[in-house]
């Protein structure tokens, strides 16, 4: 299986209803791997990851927020990859990892870079450090508090040193910077933008991954666009049927699925009644769902086209309150 990761500067995982919203996108995208920056979180169990990942499979590295900012969660899919080593810099939360379809080792940092200009050489530092420890091809991902170049920032007209220092770091470790489909900018404030946000990849692993793509992914609920690096896998099997919450909101639902229940007749052993009577009712739950909310997929789709669109004029325009 080829790996789809997410680096995404969420502005705090504080708040429950945020990591609600964070781990319905996580379940949309289907990714393996996903880098969260800007945690604001000091300590992260396994109760705050499964607000976020639902499942069994979810593995997990941190690095504590400074009070009430900063902080680095990645998360991935133990039936993908597997940790071997891990390390927790100051800037980084680096794991190596071995991929479970090929046993192929490689390594994975999850970056949020410092704001000053005369802390971000810590950071070059740190990354050549860790990608000196281990002798891996590299993917390293996250919000590097830079852009490279002037045409990647609103109204910026110069190249400064702090720009420099960043290709420099980059052509010393032999980075590939991979353009980015979907957008130029990664963040906005609605009156000014940059790109911040990107994946460095190593030629080797781009070697084992040729398919490899970035994407600008919608954004809810932060200043940052989420990164997708897709490496080209195809995702093959059926979709599982999945309970939603909201219906036990529907006045009557209970009552309706106790009716469905007495209604079906089958033969055979317990067993086989009782498998018989989920198959009936995921039937019709699936037809009073597209009769009573209609096609939820397709209506947030649309609403994200939406939101895509006003991203895009807010590159080359004030957005007005309405929008």
């Amino acid at each position: 299986m080829k790996p789809k990761t997410v680096t995404w500067n969420v502005r705090g995982l504080n708040d429950v209803d945020k990591r609600l919203r964070i781990r319905n996108m996580i379940r949309e995208w289907k990714v393996d791997i996903v880098c969260l920056q800007e945690t604001k979180l000091n300590y992260i169990d396994r109760g705050i990851v499964r607000s976020l990942w639902s499942g069994v499979h979810v593995d997990w590295a941190y690095l504590a927020s400074n009070g009430a900012s900063g902080g680095i969660v990645v998360l991935w899919d133990r039936r993908v990859v597997e940790r071997v080593e891990e390390f927790i810099g100051n800037y980084t939360v680096a794991c190596s990892f071995k991929s479970i379809a090929d046993n192929y080792l490689w390594a994975f940092a999850g970056v949020y870079g410092a704001n000053l200009d005369k802390d971000r050489s810590l950071l070059w530092d740190e990354l050549v450090g860790i990608h000196n420890w281990w002798d891996l091809p590299w993917c390293i991902g996250g919000d590097f508090n830079v852009v490279r170049f002037p045409s990647e920032a609103s109204g910026s007209r110069r190249l400064r040193p702090a720009m420099e220092a960043f290709s420099e770091c980059i052509f010393d470790l032999n980075l590939i910077d991979l353009p980015l489909a979907g957008g130029t900018a990664t963040w906005s404030n609605n009156q000014s933008w940059s790109r911040l946000d990107r994946f460095l990849i190593s030629p080797e692993w781009e070697c084992h991954f040729p398919e490899v793509w970035l994407k600008r992914l919608p954004r809810i609920g932060s200043d940052h666009w989420p990164v997708l690096l897709d490496c080209g896998g195809i995702r093959k099997g059926r979709w599982p049927f999945k309970f939603e919450n909201m219906w036990l909101k529907s006045e009557g639902f209970v009552d309706r699925v106790k009716q469905w229940w007495s209604s079906y007749q089958f033969q055979g052993t317990p067993s086989f009644i009782f498998a018989s009577k989920l198959k009936a009712l995921k039937k019709d739950l699936q037809v009073w769902n597209v009769e009573s909310f209609g096609n939820v997929g397709e209506m947030k789709k649309a609403k994200l086209l939406e939101i895509q669109e006003i991203e895009r004029l807010q590159v080359v325009q004030h957005l007005t309150q309405a929008e």
